[in-house]
């Protein structure tokens, strides 16, 4: 059986070979994430590989993930190693129902997490991320609904803090709805004045009790500037891996030990290995469908609110 080390040359040899790029999620194995060109969140690592001279991008993330770098890169073969790789929260918006929900609110403009499908994101009029949703949706025509989908708790989150009424889908990310308040409550005594930082995806009682809400992004780059040597993060635990190689001397504290997505820890560095030397297992958006979810994408990007 090939070692980790020998496993990690060929996945650089067969890389160079491919001029492929491997890219992979902040909540990915550790093992993924030390292999890979790029870490970082999904939209992140999609304009990264956008820009990139490569050919292959290798997508280590959730399927919505690698058809976001699709959506965003149609000339490049997109692989993702462990196709089955879904995410529950975009599974729980379909375009034929949002797109049925959308009749009984004329005029409304929609946006979409980018936690969504393709199908989905054709449907939108605005994509965002949960670093930037409070700016985009501060910024909207005042004289249009807004359906916000598919988390609730991030559009939750928005509406609070913006003070925009947001028609709310019924979704969530399991892992950041386990989070409950008594977590918090029960971290803080454990570890008296550490700061509790959570994702926008936790609950809006969960959020009231945390220091700061902010995207995997925010947390990377806010841990840096902190003077605390201890930290509560509240979101999954895959995060810590890249923290702790980054902020040698501090000390990071999963709010839940428990918050796994077992959908993130699909891909080990032997699928990475097989997706490269196979070229395996793409991803295709039909071109009529990549315009339209790129539309909602190009939007944020550029900031572009003229609807």
């Amino acid at each position: 059986m090939i070692g980790p080390v020998e496993l990690s040359a060929k996945i650089r040899r067969l890389a160079a070979e491919r001029n492929a790029l491997i890219l992979a999620h902040n909540y990915e194995l550790g093992e993924v994430q030390e292999i890979a060109d790029f870490c970082g969140d999904s939209l992140e690592l999609s304009v990264k590989a956008a820009a990139a001279e490569a050919d292959v991008l290798v997508f280590c993330g959730v399927r919505f993930m690698a058809e976001t770098a699709k959506i965003l890169s149609p000339g490049k073969t997109v692989l993702l190693p462990v196709p089955e790789a879904p995410c529950e929260m975009a599974d729980m918006a379909a375009a034929a129902d949002l797109a049925e929900f959308k009749k009984k609110h004329p005029g409304a403009l929609v946006v979409c997490y980018v936690n969504t499908t393709a199908a989905v994101k054709a449907e939108c009029d605005l994509c965002v991320t949960s670093g930037n949703a409070l700016e985009l949706v501060a910024a909207l025509p005042r004289d249009r609904e807004i359906i916000f989908v598919p988390d609730r708790n991030l559009g939750a989150y928005c509406a609070k803090k913006t003070g925009r009424k947001l028609i709310l889908w019924d979704g969530c990310c399991p892992v950041h709805q386990r989070l409950t308040p008594a977590m918090v409550e029960r971290r803080r005594r454990e570890f008296p004045g550490a700061p509790v930082l959570l994702h926008p995806e936790a609950s809006p009682e969960t959020l009231a009790l945390a220091d700061a809400a902010l995207s995997t992004g925010g947390m990377l780059r806010e841990v840096k500037k902190m003077d605390a040597d201890t930290i509560i993060v509240g979101t999954e635990l895959g995060i810590l891996h890249r923290m702790e190689l980054e902020n040698p001397g501090k000390r990071f504290i999963p709010l839940s030990s428990q918050a796994i997505c077992p959908h993130m820890k699909l891909i080990r560095l032997e699928d990475v290995a097989e997706s490269l030397e196979k070229m395996r297992y793409r991803i295709e958006v039909p071109e009529e469908l990549r315009r339209r979810a790129e539309l909602p994408i190009r939007r944020m990007l550029e900031k572009n609110l003229n609807f």
